[in-house]
């Protein structure tokens, strides 16, 4: 089985930065992917013994693009403050699970699958809440009609709402794992004499 290539990493790279500008609009997009992922995985596991690769590719195109236009309508029906945000970005669920599929992630042992999700997940609410807190000064504004969210100060530095900073913000956090890691990895290091 293939690990996610390249390609599906730049694919979740456009999910994450375009829909991490604040925790709302990150929570919407983890549950949409979410639900749209996995119904994809449930109904092409039937299609894939019998189909042959062309016809799996194609079967793969119109199980993804149509589990991701009904979540679209639902989006429009229920949140269309959020969908008008975030919408555009919905589209590449459909493509990230094509490639998904073309790379044998969901032939996969379903702890990857998980890992990897968990991973993606985490990563993509730790940049939201970064973002806003940095951003905006705030953090769940937009969560609730009742909550005005936890204001840290009034206003933040404008540049992390951008793609630029989130860009900038993802480096840094990069930066902190290769040093936590670099660091542990030496302090596990033995030196004789």
């Amino acid at each position: 089985m293939n690990r996610p290539t390249n390609l599906s990493n730049a694919l979740l790279l456009a999910l994450l930065l375009g829909t991490s500008a604040t925790l709302a609009g990150a929570l919407g997009m983890l549950l949409l992917s979410s639900v749209v992922t996995t119904a994809y995985a449930v109904c092409i596991a039937p299609l894939r013994a019998r189909l042959s690769d062309s016809g799996l590719l194609l079967a793969s195109l119109l199980l993804a693009a149509t589990l991701t236009s009904c979540a679209n309508i639902l989006g429009q029906r229920w949140a269309l403050q959020w969908h008008q945000a975030l919408g555009f970005y919905s589209g590449l669920i459909a493509l990230q699970c094509v490639v998904l599929e073309y790379n044998g992630f969901f032939r996969q042992a379903r702890t990857e699958r998980l890992k990897f999700f968990g991973l993606s997940s985490g990563l993509l609410l730790t940049l939201a809440v970064l973002r806003e807190l940095l951003g905006q000064g705030h953090l769940g504004r937009g969560l609730s009609e009742r909550w005005q969210g936890l204001v840290l100060f009034n206003e933040g530095l404008h540049l992390f709402t951008l793609v630029p900073g989130a860009f900038i913000l993802l480096g840094l956090l990069l930066a902190a794992r290769q040093a936590l890691t670099r660091s542990n990895a030496l302090s596990k290091e033995t030196h004789h004499p």
